[in-house]
């Protein structure tokens, strides 16, 4: 029996990088459906879908800008009932290296995403599973909400709106729908790894002031995160957990 026997879960951003893997990890824990989205990464998406089928789930592919009501309107009607959302898209502005680098075109677009397009995602989502009386929604955030990041701050302001709208919701939503906030910390994916800080040694530094002694994959989290759409966790809504190999705690 797996945590999502017979029912269909949603991944956001599942044509690449963690999103990939939590659809297929969510196949792999007996979803009958997995509805696989993406933005502008049709052959990423492609893939997933296929992988998700190879797992034994029949896999739906839902185009779509998240930043974008018409779209998430049009979206909420293309991918039928959802038991599980899992709102994985987010921008990090990878392409700014220091906080002396904001743009107003990166604080609009991050904004855009992060909360603007999270919250309505929750909204248009979370209001057809309250209609039908169950539901459980994550939203990825990450550890910069504690930690900050010196790097790029308006990624830190994205991702801390993402308590308000989790905390907010999840009373809105409440008895029917959980909401709650996975955050991880660094995962080695291809946007990170090429970043130019850790071409320039952060990696090894995080890796040395971690207790798990590890940059781990994006599969290596999945589990954790899916875990609060299951019914294992059926008495959390408006939490935050951290996984981040006990980074975060150092200085605490």
């Amino acid at each position: 029996m797996g945590r999502f026997d017979g029912r269909t879960v949603m991944i956001t951003g599942a044509g690449t990088g963690f999103g990939a893997e939590l659809a297929v990890k969510a196949a792999e824990e007996g979803a009958a459906r997995v509805v696989v989205h993406y933005r502008s990464s049709k052959a990423g998406a492609e893939a997933t879908a296929q992988r998700v089928a190879d797992a034994g789930a029949e896999a739906v592919l839902v185009q779509g800008d998240i930043s974008l009501w018409d779209d998430i309107k049009r979206m909420v009607a293309e991918a039928g009932e959802v038991d599980v959302l899992v709102n994985n898209v987010g921008d990090m502005a990878s392409e700014q290296n220091s906080w002396d680098e904001l743009t107003e075109a990166t604080i609009d677009h991050v904004l855009g995403v992060d909360i603007k397009g999270t919250m309505l995602m929750v909204h248009e989502f979370g209001s057809a599973m309250k209609a039908r009386g169950r539901g459980a929604i994550v939203n990825i955030g990450s550890t910069v909400i504690v930690r900050g990041s010196p790097r790029a701050p308006i990624y830190a302001a994205g991702k801390y709106g993402l308590l308000g709208i989790t905390k907010s919701y999840a009373k809105a939503l409440a008895p029917e729908v959980r909401v709650n906030t996975f955050a991880p910390g660094f995962m080695a994916t291809e946007a990170v790894l090429t970043r130019p800080d850790f071409q320039r040694g952060r990696g090894e530094q995080i890796t040395r002031d971690t207790p798990m002694g590890r940059i781990p994959p994006p599969e290596d989290l999945t589990g954790a995160a899916l875990f609060l759409a299951t019914d294992d966790a059926n008495h959390i809504t408006g939490s935050y957990m951290i996984c981040d190999g006990g980074y975060s705690m150092l200085g605490a």
